[in-house]
């Protein structure tokens, strides 16, 4: 069997936290909606049906809740954090994309949310 592409996925996971460049984003916080797909070679874990040849989402989740959990002042630091965190918790990434909302963003429009993505490769992993 040959690998074309394959990932593992959390898909809008809710978090309260504090971040923004305001000082009341920073002091009364705000929901997010964090969005990962982590992407590696999955084969192994087809074949052998065994937890330890697979990434585990939920250990994702509580690597994304870790970094929510330090205050920034941007988007784009946490989503960064979040994909360094992933990249490094296992050799088994290949690449990480990250979508970061800010549900209701003080920016005086109403909308549905605002936020960053991102698409990082892992250089250890890139042929």
């Amino acid at each position: 069997m040959e690998k074309v592409q394959s990932s593992i996925f959390v898909r809008d996971l809710r978090l309260y936290a504090y971040h923004g460049v305001l000082e009341q984003e920073r002091t009364v916080g705000g929901w997010f909606i964090v969005s990962l797909r982590v992407h590696y070679n999955i084969i192994r874990a087809m074949e052998t049906d065994d937890v330890n040849d697979t990434l585990n989402y939920a250990y994702l989740c509580e690597l994304v809740r870790k970094e929510m959990s330090q205050p920034s002042n941007l988007l784009e630091h946490v989503a960064g954090r979040i994909a360094q965190a992933v990249m490094d918790c296992s050799n088994l990434v290949e690449a990480v994309d990250v979508t970061l909302t800010k549900e209701n963003p003080p920016m005086g429009a109403n909308c549905g949310g605002a936020g960053v993505e991102l698409h990082l490769i892992n250089n250890k992993t890139a042929d």
